[in-house]
């Protein structure tokens, strides 16, 4: 029996590249809103989140200081950071 043919579609977990803040103003004198482009796997995939500002921030720190981030595209998860077990 042939094994099924491994596709882009088909990886679920996707290491970030690189990444995106954007701030799009809202209704005169209302919030604006976040977004956060991922690039993934340089440039294999895309996904876009929309953010609270409390959520930008927070990622904005993460993102700056964790060396690997990966990203979870069916559960749409971000992982930060790599651990040896026992470590």
């Amino acid at each position: 029996m042939a094994r099924p043919r491994m596709t882009d579609d088909s990886l679920k977990v996707r290491q970030l590249s690189h990444y995106q803040f954007s701030w799009t103003a809202g209704e005169s004198g209302g919030p604006g809103i976040w977004t956060l482009q991922l690039v993934l796997d340089e440039g294999a995939w895309e996904e876009v989140l929309t953010l609270t500002a409390d959520d930008a921030d927070n990622l904005q720190d993460t993102l700056a200081n964790t060396d690997k981030v990966f990203y979870d595209i069916e559960r749409r998860v971000l992982m930060f950071g790599v651990t040896k077990t026992g470590s």
